[in-house]
């Protein structure tokens, strides 16, 4: 899903341990890629006032922000499986646990065919600690919140653990799992390529202008 290849050396260890028993252990496993990329560094430009911010939706939760999760849930002892008319049918659990969304091929077709000036993947920090990471100095992404396509179980969440506004959006992707900006007049295209490739649900956020971070309103 995400074109990239996987060294099997230290899978090697993994299966060690997994033969002695992890959770006999107490080890809980966990795994995570980092990389750069030359080439996409070159092709993103830069922000300017009157960029469009896209959205790329996310699937759930993915996976961040998941020790508040458990706690709020209490996921040790709470019913996962009975369906919940708001998650639309599914369990608590397997909304938790749906896979991560991947958003690889949908944004290299893009980048193809789009100046891109900034991407930013909305993972733990939420929009407030990851969009300004994408935005040259003295730009700012302004998103309405009423714009912001978020799923029945950010709302579940935020009412199970009275959690304010603010951190909710500071620290889960609130349904949006990357946030694109281009220029403005190529937005419908952009959008038309996203649509095309795998991310039918893409739409226009919000909107790059002069100030500093992401300011919500």
């Amino acid at each position: 899903m995400s074109i990239c290849i996987l060294d099997p050396g230290p899978l090697t260890t993994v299966q060690d341990l997994g033969r002695a028993g992890l959770a006999a252990q107490g080890y809980r496993t966990c795994g995570a890629a980092d990389g750069y990329s030359a080439r996409l560094a070159n092709l993103l430009v830069g922000n300017a006032p009157g960029d469009a911010v896209l959205a790329l939706p996310s699937s759930g939760v993915h996976s961040n922000g998941f020790s508040l999760v458990r706690r709020v849930f209490n996921v040790e002892r709470a019913d996962l499986h009975t369906p919940i008319d708001a998650l639309g049918g599914l369990g608590l659990g397997q909304a938790l646990l749906t896979p991560t969304r991947i958003y690889v091929k949908a944004v290299l077709a893009l980048l193809e065919q789009v100046e891109v000036h900034g991407i930013s993947h909305i993972t733990g920090g939420g929009f407030y600690e990851n969009i300004p990471r994408s935005l040259k100095k003295g730009c700012c992404a302004r998103i309405r919140k009423s714009d912001v396509r978020t799923p029945a179980l950010f709302g579940l969440l935020q009412k199970a653990g009275d959690i304010p506004e603010r951190d909710m959006f500071n620290t889960f992707n609130m349904g949006v799992g990357m946030i694109l900006t281009v220029p403005a007049g190529e937005a419908d295209k952009a959008l038309e390529i996203l649509h095309a490739n795998g991310e039918p649900e893409a739409y226009r956020l919000g909107v790059i202008a002069e100030g500093e971070g992401v300011e919500l309103w």
